[in-house]
């Protein structure tokens, strides 16, 4: 194990983590808004984060590097004193990350949304309900077996994504190289070893992420 080394084991419990709290915070705002029907652009939006599914990583980690890149279409708009580097560095990685789980994360929830939660939150109003206190007592813990559902998938996926991470964060050795990039490196210098090991970590990882979560979504819904 020292062999290959713990710094991708750190990198990505690091993304993991923030990944997790990242897809939080985006996926529900982004999930509730899918679950509403005829509001315009509502199909613009479920298609660009849908598309993570349907098109190739590689191909939308280039064009996120032609748009992020020190040299991309952003910096180009705007004035020197506003231009950034993504590329290359933590931050390359997690939004790498939260774009490939962030379809995981949002279907379950808006499917839950609009059959379930929906109507739950209708009764609550009915009753004299604040939306806070809807939103803590209802659908919160209506939800929290999707969300539970939909952070494991999203946050498992981007901990395996490969393709957008190469091109935004470069695989360096000992700064971006996650498992799942450090796997890939392990085989291509013929250490099948090291990537036999660092796989059954990852696989570790995923398994406790499942559990944990379902464990806590389960507590959640209990408790409404």
């Amino acid at each position: 194990m020292l062999e290959c080394g713990f710094t991708p084991i750190l990198i990505s419990l690091k993304v993991m983590l923030w990944s997790g709290l990242l897809l939080t915070l985006i996926g529900l705002p982004v999930a509730w808004l899918l679950s509403r029907e005829h509001w315009f652009g509502r199909n613009i939006l479920e298609m660009l984060v849908t598309l993570p599914l349907v098109f190739p990583p590689i191909a939308i980690g280039f064009f996120l590097l032609l748009l992020l890149g020190r040299d991309g279409w952003l910096n180009h708009w705007l004035p020197p004193t506003m231009q950034f580097e993504l590329v290359f560095s933590f931050t390359a990685l997690l939004i790498a990350s939260v774009i490939a789980g962030l379809p995981l994360t949002v279907k379950p929830i808006q499917t839950a949304w609009h059959q379930e939660t929906r109507q739950l939150v209708e009764a609550a109003y009915s009753l004299g309900k604040t939306p806070w206190q809807t939103f803590l007592s209802v659908t919160l813990p209506s939800l929290a077996p999707a969300v539970s559902a939909g952070l494991t998938l999203g946050i498992g996926r981007g901990m395996g994504e490969v393709g957008m991470s190469l091109m935004l964060g470069g695989n360096l050795i000992g700064q971006t190289d996650t498992l799942s990039l450090a796997i890939y490196n392990a085989v291509l210098d013929g250490n099948f070893e090291c990537a036999a090991t660092l796989t059954w970590i990852l696989a570790g990882l995923a398994l406790g992420l499942f559990a944990l979560l379902k464990r806590l979504g389960k507590r959640l819904y209990l408790q409404a």
